[in-house]
């Protein structure tokens, strides 16, 4: 759920550092401006960070995500809030799950994507807790406060970072650290123990893999950060390898794939809007989603592989297999896990099927490709027994 590039400084001013900026630079990161924060892009090179992530577990600083609490008087009143600004169902999310949604504007376009979890714990029966997109959280935090009612509050909690752990070992590394989660279906979260510090745990991320992020205390993030690092099996990754990971996931990029002027339905969400709320509506935009869901989407977001190496970045201009404009990609690079360059984009509706033959103006010239399904690399999440 990054939000801008990462080599695109967002803001004017001095960029932020999270608590772990010291350990980064001890590991020799390169960093970068990225969403208001100083953040690293790679330390060993993106590729290598990429295929280790694949292969074993690779260790991620998100700390810039925005950690936010909703709390009210019980469960129903602080779920009927946030499900008036957001399409997921919200009030039948089970204690100790978690859910992917949108911040919608009246027109059905996406303010932002964020993921909303329910505490497993009775005792916090009335709180939900949301990670928000980094460079988004400011705004979308103004949006929740102007509309959420009063009996519901909003706290950023600015005092804790955000680990990823993600990879195919990732829950074995977690057992070897005291945490047992093995057993944990993909979207649950709960509090775990990881090498005697306290953590927030959710079998969740953004690389395709299986894996967990950890909101921690600030002042104790090193010392799991270091803990995780001494297993053999983690690397740290940086956000240039996190960008390509979900690249081959088919995984949405806010500010690029998904936007104001995008619904979830265009964007392949639509899973992401239980039957409950399609049926009763409530959310902004309910009207243009639910036209939308009936009938179809004017244009949809496909997966392309270009011909030969060359990649297609995001602007390239789309075009039907007889030269007429029909969309543009989004989000491009090299798939390093395909050998080979992919790339997301909107195409009309009709140019949408897996199969269908188009071409890519680059740099001026004409590149052939082709629409494929996503994602480009196969989901490896743990559904459970």
């Amino acid at each position: 759920m990054s939000t801008t590039a990462p080599s695109e400084p967002t803001h004017a001013q001095e960029p932020l550092t999270t608590s772990l900026f010291d350990a980064h630079k001890a590991l020799g990161a390169r960093m970068v401006p990225f969403a208001g924060y100083l953040m690293p892009v790679q330390y060993e090179g993106i590729l290598a960070e990429h295929l280790h992530t694949r292969s074993a577990a690779g260790l991620f600083d998100v700390s810039h995500m925005g950690q936010v609490v909703l709390a009210g008087s019980d469960h129903a009143t602080v779920a009927d809030a946030l499900e008036a600004l957001v399409p997921a169902d919200i009030r039948d999310l089970k204690h100790g799950a978690q859910r992917y949604t949108q911040l919608l504007d009246t027109d059905g376009g996406i303010l932002d994507d964020l993921m909303v979890h329910r505490p497993a714990d009775p005792a916090l029966d009335g709180t939900l807790m949301l990670v928000v997109n980094a460079a988004n959280k400011a705004a979308d935090i103004a949006h929740m406060k102007a509309r959420l009612p009063e009996v519901v509050r909003l706290t950023l909690q600015d005092d804790r970072a955000l680990l990823a752990l993600q990879g195919p070992v990732a829950a074995t590394v977690l057992a070897r650290a005291g945490a047992d989660v093995a057993a944990w279906p993909f979207m649950t979260a709960g509090p775990v123990t990881v090498a005697g510090i306290s953590v927030h745990a959710s079998r969740s991320g953004y690389t395709g893999e299986d894996g967990f992020e950890l909101s921690v205390a600030n002042d104790q993030a090193a010392a799991l950060w270091t803990a995780l690092l001494d297993d053999p099996d983690v690397k740290p990754i940086g956000l240039g390898a996190r960008d390509s990971l979900r690249l081959e996931a088919g995984l949405c990029l806010h500010g690029h794939d998904i936007d104001t002027g995008t619904t979830p339905v265009e964007a392949g969400l639509a899973w992401s809007i239980q039957k409950r709320r399609r049926q009763e509506g409530g959310f902004p935009g309910h009207h243009v989603i639910a036209e939308q869901i009936a009938n179809g989407p004017p244009r949809r977001r496909v997966g392309i592989r270009p011909e030969g190496r060359a990649p297609a970045r995001e602007g390239v201009e789309i075009l039907s297999h007889d030269g007429l404009p029909i969309g543009t990609v989004t989000s491009g690079g090299f798939g390093p896990t395909v050998n080979g360059p992919i790339a997301m984009g909107y195409v009309a509706a009709p140019h949408a099927a897996p199969g269908t033959r188009i071409g890519l103006m680059v740099r001026g010239k004409l590149m052939p490709a082709e629409v494929v399904a996503l994602p480009f690399v196969p989901a490896r999440f743990y559904r459970g027994t």
